[in-house]
């Protein structure tokens, strides 16, 4: 198949797009000034039930709609559109509505190190083991996700997006902190850029000198919204044998795939391509955050586990909907969360519970929902620290009270009338903590 990408100037072409009403062209139109809007022919051909519109939850993964924005935007918008109003106006009201949707969740901007008094802007460090680094060339995606956390890469909101593109930098970086064994190449999707690129950021990485690196991972929406990465496109070729060099050098290769729905798991290319991959020696870990309109149910879950782990790939993560973007629309209570995550794992074998979740992925750090109880006579969340932004968090249990409607670690009270949770009270302040561990 060869690739064909879909924007405003020609989605209008799209088989099947005949289906929509003029409110849902409308929606796109509005709702896609705020949002990234990008799909592809392999995601409108194979994946989506056009029949199915506007509930399908291949067309709600990649399609722009009205109750993703705030009804005060999305009017505010309408309001300009049918005005006609100068295109400077309406750019300036766009900026101001998604720098009101949190653009940078989780602090991430607090995660940027230095090396030698230079800022590294294409790179995150925010766990001791673990550095994201974002390849300037692969600061996009096949297709753009109506959730994703990232939107803000692919909206050129002016000082919100990282890149770097050099790799003396990160070698230069990673020499100076031989606590870090794990370099991800996030984005957008690094996955996107060529094998010749991938390769002068990889080489770079198998320097015999780079001795703490243990794991190199791609972060990729590939296998699912263009699987024919791996199969026949021009340099496909060229990347399995990169993949195959990192395995070789003794390094894990560790790629982490996202799929949101099973239907991205069921085409002929789709499991070609993870076969193809396989053969490398890398493993392939999927992800995906619970979502409310695209998969919110235990049986949805239990079908993409099994899956993946007959396809040998890891079922790794069930994340909760972040709170940037379009969250309103796409958030669950994590009461709800827990709910499906347990009523899915209980459907599953041994071999698919490698699972971690609902996690939230928040400022302190990832945050796992072990569930609901009642401790001391009070109704409470059970929860602990996957990750931490000070690793003596990891592993350690605390209790929040109990809230139906509470959706991201902000909702959330402790229990037991304390007044902070026990991380708000440690004696060093994240930005301390950062300074110290990463800033040194």
């Amino acid at each position: 198949m060869k690739y064909k990408s879909y924007q405003f100037h020609n989605y209008a072409s799209i088989k099947g797009i005949e289906k929509l009403t003029a409110a849902d062209h409308k929606a796109i139109e509005i709702t896609g000034q705020v949002l990234p809007f990008k799909a592809n022919n392999y995601v409108t051909e194979q994946l989506i039930d056009w029949d199915n519109i506007p509930e399908d939850p291949i067309f709600t993964l990649c399609f722009p709609r009205k109750d993703m924005l705030q009804a005060n935007h999305f009017e505010q918008l309408e309001q300009l559109m049918n005005a006609g109003a100068a295109s400077a106006k309406f750019k300036k009201t766009v900026d101001v509505i998604r720098r009101e949707l949190n653009p940078n969740p989780a602090g991430q901007h607090l995660n940027v190190p230095q090396v030698d008094n230079v800022t590294l802007n294409g790179m995150q460090h925010k766990y001791k083991e673990t550095v994201l680094f974002f390849p300037t060339q692969g600061q996009t995606c096949h297709a753009y996700c109506t959730f994703c956390f990232r939107w803000s890469q692919f909206s050129k909101i002016e000082g919100m997006r990282f890149a770097m593109k050099e790799s003396e930098l990160l070698v230069k970086y990673l020499q100076q902190h031989r606590e870090v064994t794990d370099i991800l190449f996030t984005g957008g999707d690094p996955l996107t850029m060529s094998a010749s690129h991938i390769s002068r950021y990889v080489d770079a990485l198998l320097n015999n000198d780079l001795y703490n690196i243990q794991t190199i991972r791609f972060g990729t929406k590939a296998f699912a919204f263009w699987p024919y990465r791996f199969l026949n496109d021009p340099d496909a070729d060229d990347l399995l044998r990169i993949f195959d060099n990192i395995v070789q050098s003794g390094k894990n290769l560790a790629i982490m795939a996202h799929f949101s729905h099973p239907r991205e798991l069921s085409t002929t290319a789709v499991q070609a391509a993870i076969r193809r991959v396989r053969s490398t020696g890398a493993q392939i870990r999927t992800q995906s955050p619970l979502l409310n309109h695209i998969n919110n149910d235990p049986a949805v879950w239990a079908e993409m586990w099994r899956k993946q782990a007959n396809l040998n790939c890891i079922p790794y993560y069930m994340f909760v909907a972040r709170n940037t973007g379009a969250k309103e629309f796409f958030e669950i209570p994590l009461v709800d969360c827990w709910d499906v995550f347990r009523k899915a794992y209980r459907q599953v074998s041994g071999v698919c519970r490698t699972v971690r979740g609902p996690s939230m992925s928040t400022m302190p750090g990832k945050i796992q929902v072990l569930g609901v109880n009642d401790e001391m006579g009070e109704k409470v969340f059970v929860l602990r620290f996957l990750q931490g932004r000070n690793p003596e968090w990891v592993q350690r249990p605390f209790f929040a009270k109990y809230d139906p409607k509470a959706t991201w670690l902000d909702t959330l009270k402790p229990a037991f009338g304390k007044q902070k949770f026990f991380f708000e009270d440690d004696s060093t302040s994240d930005m301390d903590i950062y300074e110290f561990a990463y800033l040194s």
